[in-house]
């Protein structure tokens, strides 16, 4: 009878009578330059360099060397309108007003040409009540957007202070003024595009009596008998008089008559779950995920309702002094969780070009990946609804960064207000997701206040350091960690991100750390296995994209990394071109050409990485954590993405998934010693076979040995441990490998391949590599087999960029019979054609034998 109560109820709040009605502001839009009267078509939401390319009146932005030609555009004011039209009925609500969601950034808003808003914040949407304004038949929406560089440079000559915003491109740094995306102004892997225009949508809304802007569904207790959650409506009152709030999950309902004076306020309907299933974290559990249904009614008419999912889960940080310094760690449902994951950044410098398809994509990756934690970095956005929905479909946390990076920043009264607006809209739009984890207030300004020279860089003077620094302490220590306490209170916030520094040894032992010392620092990747902190939150390597998508940017007459074209390409000037080289020639031989320097980059990039993220797993308890930079690319070029720009795996993101498994087996020489640890992220003890043989590149077993093995719970421990000596008894270091597995019921869970020297050490065979293509129910199937070892197998579509392959720059074991199978649009026969085959000793170019 319960049920069908519930059920009956459901079906009245899906059919409201009066519900407020939401209408996407989308087509009609038209847009032109303010100095000129030529209005052209444009698409919303969207940008004016994308409506320019639109209409072929710029080059594309991501070719060639186009960047520089481009910089006109965001040194002129713009203008956006569009005409829609207004019922009579839709007149006769009590209230109407327009939602802008999103406007990019300075922007002056006119209805029917009378001024209704000034927008100074990409970041905050605004909700401006209309009604009076509006008319019956034909309305004009009209948005002036003002030059960001115009607007803010003002700002620049009256404070007479150059911010040390490092990653601004241009030479009179005005990034900092305007909250905006930072990165839009250039970063040292993106180009310098300054954005305007309506980048997300605007919606004229119409309600009756009480609209329901907000439903927080905050969860206070939660225990194997019952969640306790309280749902705190906020509740815009246009006519008094009382009301029955409802809160309808899928285990029962709240509800309660409540008395509402005219204005804004805020009603709380305590609710409970029984029996909850919980929320886990990719990896660990499921993806529980409970369906609530809030509304407001009057009688049998339902005036206002939402809809939302959340998760009943416990996230807390621990970040205390302990016994080895201070630690770090995210404790899920009470457990302590090893976070594996990335630092992601905006997908694109034209935020409307990122699709529902390519976020559905984003995701699957992740968890394809065995990613289980993304920070959101700040110095992209705040990402639309969709991203933080498919993080807690996927089971990936969220570690949330406000929008501030690499600089310190104004701290004036206005600056100040805009920020606090900007926090309360995201708080409040992001704390029902069960993936959230966690608030950052910046990145690295913290540690680059104490280690990267500012005051003498930048010869401030005592007086102006002195108010810069207690302006960020106002900023970061102090405003934004009241935000959260107010809007997200039990949260974990803190102040900036890393708390140590990588440059001290002591650093290491306390709290989250961003490790630079390989790249920046110039040193070997096996520092990675030594520089080991309590969590690392950044740490990365750069890499070229594959030659599918070097062609979308450079003809093949640019095809070498001195060109203009590929140097414009590669935003990282102070390293760039020159650090990969340094780092290939010190493991590896020279490239035979092109394409096979883009392979053998991605190839360095993937081992060295594989170093850090090994290691940081084998340290386990001690770090907690290995999130690495960074996931994706704004633009196709070099960077230190595991997939680039057009959605393309490099060989890092294949590694990634195979170091981030939650069961791991890794080898390591520690001193005179070979020792093999098994890590186990399950929080259940795991009973393995774990499977070890040497051999020669010809696969000739020298040593092997099988044991059984327990991984205890969510721990890291050596299960074997052999001198070296004894293991290879005089055996040419050079020419042999260990290769490492587990098994569960003859199921390979985890393996991996020891090499006693780098490539360029070992006379790595000419191998042939056989291949027998089949198709399997329509999936294309590689079984792949080589007599000797083929190191770094790389497969390659030549005729489908978008092809995806299971596996990839793997190690192909001599006798070892491979499978794989592809993604691809291509017939077998196709596939069988156009197939090519790379790995070390091809891509050399001379060969060792």
């Amino acid at each position: 009878m319960r049920n069908l109560l519930k059920s009956l109820l459901l079906a009245a709040l899906a059919t409201p009578a009066f519900a407020q009605t939401n209408s996407e502001l989308k087509g009609n839009w038209e847009f032109r330059r303010t100095d000129e009267n030529i209005w052209r078509t444009a698409t919303v939401p969207g940008t004016v360099h994308t409506d320019l390319l639109a209409h072929r009146l710029i080059p594309d932005p991501f070719q060639g060397a186009n960047e520089k030609g481009l910089q006109w555009i965001d040194k002129k004011d713009w203008e956006y309108r569009c005409s829609f039209d207004v019922t009579g009925a839709q007149l006769q609500h009590d209230a109407l007003s327009l939602d802008f969601t999103g406007l990019d950034t300075y922007a002056d808003v006119y209805l029917n040409d009378a001024l209704i808003l000034k927008a100074v914040n990409m970041f905050a949407g605004k909700e401006v009540a209309v009604k009076p304004l509006l008319k019956a038949g034909k309305n004009q929406l009209r948005i002036l957007f003002h030059s960001p560089v115009a607007y803010d440079m003002p700002k620049f000559l009256e404070s007479r202070l150059v911010y040390p915003a490092g990653n601004d491109a241009s030479d009179i740094p005005l990034s900092i003024f305007a909250r905006k995306a930072p990165y839009h102004y250039g970063w040292d892997w993106g180009p310098r595009y300054v954005t305007s225009g309506i980048w997300r949508p605007v919606y004229l809304k119409a309600w009756n009596k009480v609209q329901l802007a907000d439903s927080w569904l905050r969860q206070e207790s939660l225990n194997s008998e019952q969640a306790n959650l309280n749902a705190a409506l906020t509740l815009n009152v246009q006519e008094a008089g009382t009301y029955r709030l409802l809160v309808v999950h899928e285990k029962g309902t709240a509800a309660i008559n409540h008395t509402l004076t005219a204005g804004t306020q805020t009603v709380n309907i305590p609710f409970t779950i029984r029996k909850p299933e919980l929320w886990w974290p990719n990896g660990l559990g499921a993806q529980r995920l409970y369906n609530v249904t809030v509304a407001v009614m009057q009688g049998k008419d339902t005036l206002q309702k939402q809809e939302q999912r959340i998760g009943l889960r416990t996230v807390t940080v621990k970040n205390e002094k302990d016994a080895q310094g201070t630690s770090f760690t995210v404790m899920v449902n009470g457990h302590p969780v090893f976070m594996k994951g990335t630092n992601y950044i905006p997908s694109d410098n034209f935020l409307p070009r990122v699709t529902p398809e390519r976020y559905r994509k984003m995701f699957a990756d992740m968890q394809e990946s065995n990613f289980n934690m993304v920070r959101v970095w700040g110095g992209g956005i705040y990402e639309n609804d969709q991203f933080y929905d498919l993080a807690d479909e996927k089971g990936i946390l969220v570690w949330q960064d406000f929008m501030f990076a690499c600089t310190l920043y104004p701290s004036d009264t206005a600056f100040l207000r805009q920020v606090k607006e900007e926090a309360a809209y995201n708080i409040r739009r992001l704390r029902n997701h069960a993936s959230l984890a966690l608030w950052c207030g910046n990145n690295e300004v913290a540690v680059a206040i104490k280690n990267w020279g500012w005051k003498d860089g930048y010869a401030y003077s005592d007086a102006q350091w002195a108010s810069m620094l207690k302006g960020y302490e106002t900023l970061f220590g102090e405003l934004l960690r009241d935000e959260v306490k107010t809007h997200d209170p039990g949260r974990f916030y803190f102040p900036s991100s890393p708390i140590s520094n990588w440059g001290r040894k002591e650093d290491f032992s306390h709290g989250d750390n961003h490790y630079w010392g390989v790249w920046h620092g110039m040193e070997w990747f096996e520092a990675f296995a030594t520089h080991v902190p309590r969590f690392m939150s950044e740490y990365g390597f750069q890499s070229f994209p594959d030659i599918h998508t070097v062609r979308r940017y450079a003809d093949s007459s640019q095809w070498d990394i001195h060109s203009f074209v590929m140097q414009a390409h590669q935003k990282s000037f102070t390293r760039g071109n020159a650090a990969i080289k340094t780092y290939m020639d010190h493991y590896h031989h020279q490239p035979k050409d092109f394409p096979a320097f883009l392979y053998l980059s991605q190839v360095l990039q993937a081992e060295g990485m594989k170093t850090g993220m090994e290691a940081h797993r084998r340290a386990m308890p001690f770090c907690m954590g290995s999130l690495y930079w960074q996931f994706n690319d704004c633009w196709p070029g070099a960077s230190w993405s595991g997939i680039d720009y057009f959605g393309r795996w490099k060989a890092m993101q294949y590694f990634v998934k195979k170091a981030y498994n939650p069961l791991l087996v890794s080898t390591v020489q520690d001193g005179g010693s070979v020792s093999t640890y098994i890590v186990n992220d399950h929080l259940r003890n795991e009973s393995l076979l774990l499977d070890m043989q040497l051999t020669d590149l010809d696969g000739r077993v020298l040593w092997e040995k099988q044991t059984p093995v327990t991984a205890k719970a969510n721990t890291s421990a050596v299960q074997h441990s052999i001198r070296r000596d004894a293991l290879l008894k005089g055996a040419d270091s050079t020419r042999v490998i260990l290769y490492t597995k587990l098994l569960k019921n003859n199921k390979v869970l985890s393996d991996n391949v020891f090499y006693f020297a780098a490539s360029r050490q070992m006379p790595l065979p000419a191998t042939e590599v056989g291949v027998t293509v089949e198709d399997n129910k329509g999936a294309v199937t590689l079984k792949l087999k080589s007599s000797q070892l083929a190191r770094n197998v790389y497969l390659l579509l030549d005729g489908d960029a978008d092809s995806h392959f299971s596996d990839n720059y793997f190690d192909l074991l001599p006798g070892r019979e491979t499978t794989v199978t592809v993604q691809t649009k291509l017939t077998a026969e196709e596939v069988k054609k156009q197939l090519q085959v790379q790995h070390l000793a091809l891509a050399y170019k001379v060969e060792k034998q």
